[in-house]
């Protein structure tokens, strides 16, 4: 039977921050040094072991959160917060200089030994129009910045979560391309770009385990181009528990050629909220934690890594006392680590 539709929207991408002292931010990162591995994008064996698997921004959200509230003597708060802003979470790439931008993280990333996690959300019609609406004015704008993208990763490693929500939502019918495939073919040539860089590894967004059976998502994803790609990541931005992200995951990958794939479970310590209208419940629910910190020993073979994609602390969007889709969240982020195991 064919599980309930539980849609929600990712972030919308972060504001741009400078580009000149993102360069210098890999001379500050708070993770140890890994080492290349066999693997394009991937970080080396050393890695596997460290606390984080990826570069850790010293300037992101969380990091200005708990400076603000050591500045203003609130350590309790800031202890809370570094539960946060001491691992590794992806750094969504904004519309306006994806290049540069794109460069800029991998580089800092790169003087830190590191692999870069990045997301790609900027597909047209993104979101449907709902709380992260935007994305690409066409499919001509949108390949154009892909190229970029890759652009500005060039050599360096660097593994891409591919366009949160965008399979998934021809799948349910939210969007409707002027021309039946339209949207595949633009995600099967954003893979094939991609997957040109060296060190890149290439995850496209498979929805989660509340929204659509595995059965109907196969077709999809190989019109999507999911032979190209490296793997599939799961339970983006939602609160899933692992188990069933992982038994999800897996039921796709039989369908799909046994392809691997990721877990985000950055806020999934507590499960899906299943109080108030079900519609809403991925959007800012109360009483969620932070899940597993950020891995690539998951003790499964089909699950490449468990990792925090969605960045613990930004709004979902302008609901339960929240700020717009992608901006702190403060309160919310404190709830989050005082809730976690």
């Amino acid at each position: 039977m064919p599980l309930p539709p539980a849609p929600r929207g990712p972030s919308h991408p972060p504001p741009h921050r400078p580009l000149a002292a993102l360069a210098l931010l890999g001379l500050l990162a708070v993770t140890g040094c890994g080492t290349p591995g066999a693997e394009p994008g991937a970080p080396g064996p050393s890695a596997a072991s460290a606390p984080a698997p990826y570069w850790v921004n010293p300037d992101g959200k969380a990091a200005r959160a708990v400076a603000a509230h050591r500045a203003a003597g609130r350590t309790a708060e800031a202890a809370l917060l570094g539960r946060i802003s001491t691992h590794p979470v992806a750094e969504w790439i904004g519309p306006d200089r994806p290049e540069a931008e794109a460069r800029a993280l991998t580089e800092a990333a790169a003087k830190a030994g590191l692999a870069s996690l990045l997301v790609l959300y900027d597909i047209p019609n993104r979101d449907c129009g709902l709380h992260s609406a935007g994305g690409a004015r066409d499919g001509k704008a949108y390949l154009a910045w892909v190229d970029a993208v890759a652009r500005g990763i060039g050599a360096r490693r660097a593994t891409v979560v591919l366009e949160p929500d965008a399979v998934m939502h021809v799948v349910d019918g939210c969007t409707v391309e002027r021309q039946p495939g339209e949207r595949y073919a633009l995600l099967r040539s954003a893979v094939e770009r991609l997957r040109r860089q060296p060190q890149v590894t290439v995850h496209l967004d498979a929805g989660n385990a509340g929204w659509a059976a595995p059965e109907k998502l196969a077709e999809p994803l190989r019109q999507a181009g999911i032979a190209a790609a490296d793997g599939f990541a799961v339970n983006v931005s939602n609160f899933r528990t692992t188990e069933e992200s992982v038994a999800y995951g897996r039921a796709l990958s039989a369908l799909v050629g046994g392809k691997p794939f990721v877990v985000d479970t950055s806020r999934n310590g507590n499960g899906p909220y299943a109080e108030g209208d079900p519609a809403e419940n991925w959007c800012n629910p109360p009483g969620r934690a932070l899940g597993e910190p950020p891995t690539l020993r998951t003790g499964d073979p089909l699950v490449r890594a468990y990792l925090w994609i969605k960045r613990p602390g930004e709004s979902d969007g302008e609901c339960r006392g929240g700020p717009r889709a992608g901006e702190w969240f403060d309160a919310y982020a404190l709830e989050l680590a005082r809730n976690a195991r």
